[in-house]
């Protein structure tokens, strides 16, 4: 470790033998020391070893660059944190580092950046939630009502009904879901089927159960209608 202020003076050949090599010394560990080199050069190295980081002087020779932290106890070399990805006209790209939680819930910020697991988990609960409310099944498939108690503090965005098959039936199997929306027809029939919600309830109204029992077979599409199975009433809110 040596450190030189590069100026090789008149001297007789065994001082200058010496100062050389003091010279060669400091390039050879980069100017290594507890203290900053006293004469600086533009684009200079420097060790730090209290610090363990290594450092490059500045074009202007005004400042020390932080280059990277040497590990000296797993004999490794690290990154720094926060420091910048740019591309080759130095135009930043990325960051290698942490940002700040806000940054990541708010969601707007574009630098790519590391990101804890625990800032990850913070954004996305942060980000707007879904609520989703099905109601318990109905075996009363030729009821022209279905209602049901949400549990919630206000009107649903969006509510429709599924039809759970509970026994094999035209092509469908135990397990099988067919959702039902609004149906409005006026020919012969004149059959309509609303779907609707307010503060504390959600349900299905109709003209005729036969609106959301009847199904196109699964394999051959065959007008059919469902019989013995169950219903629930669904919603979905968006926060």
């Amino acid at each position: 470790m040596a450190q030189h202020d590069y100026n090789i003076a008149n001297q007789t050949a065994a001082n200058a033998r010496t100062d050389i090599n003091n010279v060669l010394s400091a390039i050879a560990t980069n100017n290594s020391g507890t203290a900053a080199p006293s004469t600086t050069f533009a684009n200079q190295w420097w060790y730090d070893t209290d610090a363990f980081t290594l450092y490059i002087r500045a074009n202007g020779n005004d400042a020390w660059i932080p280059v990277a932290y040497l590990d000296q106890t797993n004999d490794k070399f690290r990154i720094l944190d926060d420091t910048q990805v740019v591309n080759t006209s130095g135009t930043q790209t990325g960051l290698i580092g942490d940002q700040a939680t806000s940054t990541w819930e708010t969601g707007t910020g574009t630098t790519e950046s590391l990101i804890s697991p625990a800032k990850l988990k913070a954004a996305i609960v942060a980000q707007p939630t879904v609520t989703i409310v099905r109601g318990a099944t109905s075996t009363a498939t030729t009821s022209l009502r279905h209602v049901t108690n949400h549990g919630q503090s206000s009107r649903p965005d969006f509510v429709w009904a599924e039809v759970i098959i509970t026994s094999a039936q035209h092509g469908y199997a135990v397990g099988d879901c067919i959702k039902v929306t609004n149906v409005y027809e006026r020919d012969e029939d004149d059959v309509h089927t609303a779907l609707w919600g307010n503060a504390t309830q959600m349900g299905l109204s109709t003209t005729s159960s036969n609106t959301y029992m009847y199904v196109a077979n699964r394999s051959t599409s065959a007008d059919q209608l469902l019989t013995g199975q169950s219903i629930r009433i669904c919603g979905v809110w968006y926060d």
